[in-house]
């Protein structure tokens, strides 16, 4: 296994996305349209991180077909996460009208976004421009949502959305707190599982406690 710190915290975010997936489907409200697009939003995550975890395992090799399938289909995945950023953060405080202009608009941005990714460029930087708008979106509308209610769940996702963004910055960044057992991948993936249990416990208030 190549660089097994970065594989096996890649895999421990798959399994704590599949679960998070799961309970917001198996106990949200069915009526609740938030329900769905929080387990997508989980679910897509924790397919990237699969994906992702195995090239680099197991497939390091930019030249190989394994490579080459795995990693369109992790930066595919990185764009479903954002996808349902936009909705997401649409119908948390947008009326059902605009929601919709806005569910239509990143729809047309994400099918843009696969025929880059599929047809010109696999850089991950494509999928930092395309995922970091959308991040910036639901940081936004978490805050005003905070500032309608003062919900502590609303907070915590708040707090989950700035660990994100500083999880990209360490990874930019290249921090690491060891070059074999904490490299920089690594602690973004540490930082990120953190920040990711801190948005299920606000998607858990918001579909399931709400």
């Amino acid at each position: 296994m190549h660089e097994p710190d970065v594989t096996l915290t890649d895999y421990a975010l798959t399994l704590e996305c599949g679960l998070f997936a799961y309970w917001l489907l198996v106990h949200g409200q069915a009526d609740n349209p938030l329900r769905l697009w929080f387990a997508v939003f989980f679910a897509s995550i924790g397919m990237a991180a699969l994906s992702g975890g195995t090239v680099h395992g197991y497939f390091p090799n930019a030249d190989t077909f394994g490579y080459s399938v795995l990693w369109g289909a992790t930066l595919i995945a990185i764009g479903v996460t954002a996808l349902c950023g936009w909705i997401i953060g649409a119908r948390l405080y947008f009326s059902d009208s605009m929601a919709a202009w806005i569910q239509s608009g990143t729809v047309a941005l994400f099918v843009l976004y696969c025929g880059v990714v599929l047809f010109v460029s696999r850089d991950f930087l494509v999928a930092i421009l395309h995922y970091l708008p959308a991040t910036l979106f639901l940081l936004v509308v978490y805050s005003l949502v905070y500032q309608q209610g003062r919900e502590s769940a609303v907070l915590i996702g708040l707090l989950g959305l700035v660990l994100t963004l500083a999880a990209a910055g360490i990874q930019h960044a290249q921090w690491s707190l060891h070059p074999v057992y904490l490299s920089y991948n690594a602690l973004y993936h540490v930082v990120q599982a953190v920040a990711l249990f801190c948005i299920y416990w606000s998607a858990r208030w918001l579909v399931i406690m709400r």
